[in-house]
């Protein structure tokens, strides 16, 4: 195993480069772990525990610890649901060496980078650091961190591992709505204040949207695939075209629902600072209105995701965004 290298692990994080199995052997341990676990895509859940620490702090009830405690658990979920969902796909036979999972990262177990067991080892150890936080929030708030640790276990589980998974049956986008929307964000602030919050749903709703939004790109990408092996997305229940119709109204929901929650007074008008993100928006709703071409441009990264990419570019966007617009909030209220 090579040393260490951070510039990798930068990449890892930040970017869409996917290192040749052949190469595996010179990533440390660290870029290795963390290209495996695709961290290029937990930054939405780093953003959604911010987020919910910022209506926490505008609401005068914000707390360090607690808020520590909810960043670290939801990346590490988010990493346990990431490794489950290849563990699954590939004891079920769907991440096969043609599938468009093996082609934009390393698979931990395809890839031949991981076996089962130090996976299972890697798994083991996100849970305990997860039951331990869940455990001092049930401390901490009883039966309500107990509801939301219950309902954020199960949706898990019914996502990926469960015998009918939900994403084989279409429900997986509308999931990941209700998870990275009202569950984290808005069970992130119960979290960090001991208190549930209306405004705090409302206000995960336009990041949710975002998220879902990157669901169905992907799931657009890989629809022949799925299609084959019986796995029956969203995009493979209604079709090419109604997906990509869903994915451009969940991007415009985004903006219309904030602009409403601002109108009624639920979120500052700083929150409007989410139209530096417009131009993300623009980008990944003209590329949703036409079909995907057949092959990728010129030094394209990340084929055969293609509205994914574009779908992920925007959530990105529009989350630092949002919460720069709930920071500046959060400082007038103070």
């Amino acid at each position: 195993m090579a040393a260490w290298k951070p510039r990798l692990w930068w990449g890892a994080v930040t970017g869409f480069h996917n290192p040749d199995v052949e190469k595996i052997p010179k990533l440390d341990r660290v870029s290795l772990f963390l290209f495996a676990a695709r961290s290029v895509i937990l930054v939405v859940s780093a953003q959604a525990a911010i987020i919910a620490g910022l209506l926490a702090a505008g609401a005068g009830r914000f707390e360090w610890l607690n808020f520590i405690a909810v960043l670290v658990g939801f990346v590490d979920a988010h990493m346990i649901s990431n490794l489950s969902n290849d563990y699954f796909g590939y004891t079920r036979g769907h991440d096969t060496p043609d599938s468009p999972r093996m082609r934009y990262t390393v698979h931990p177990l395809a890839s031949g980078a991981l076996d089962s067991r130090t996976l299972v080892t890697g798994l083991s150890l996100l849970a305990v650091i997860g039951l331990a936080i869940t455990g001092y929030f049930i401390l901490e708030h009883g039966w309500l961190a107990a509801a939301f640790a219950v309902a954020g276990v199960t949706l898990l589980l019914l996502y990926d591992a469960a015998p009918t998974p939900l994403k084989s049956i279409g429900l997986g986008e509308f999931a990941v709505l209700l998870v990275w929307g009202p569950l984290m964000i808005g069970g992130g602030y119960a979290m960090i204040t001991g208190q549930l919050s209306t405004n705090a749903v409302l206000a995960s709703l336009p990041y949710g949207l975002g998220v879902m939004s990157i669901l169905i790109g992907k799931h657009i990408d890989q629809m022949e695939f799925d299609s084959s092996k019986g796995i029956r997305t969203l995009p493979v229940l209604i079709g090419e075209y109604a997906a990509r119709v869903l994915a451009i109204a969940a991007i415009v929901a985004i903006y219309l629902i904030v602009a409403a929650l601002i109108f009624f007074g639920r979120l500052t008008p700083f929150a409007s600072a989410i139209v530096l993100a417009i131009p993300r928006a623009a980008r990944a709703i003209k590329i949703a209105n036409r079909p995907r071409p057949p092959a990728p441009p010129d030094g394209y990264v990340g084929w055969p995701l293609w509205y994914h990419r574009a779908a992920l570019g925007h959530s990105r966007a529009l989350g630092w965004a949002y919460i720069g617009g709930l920071a500046a909030g959060a400082l007038w209220a103070i």
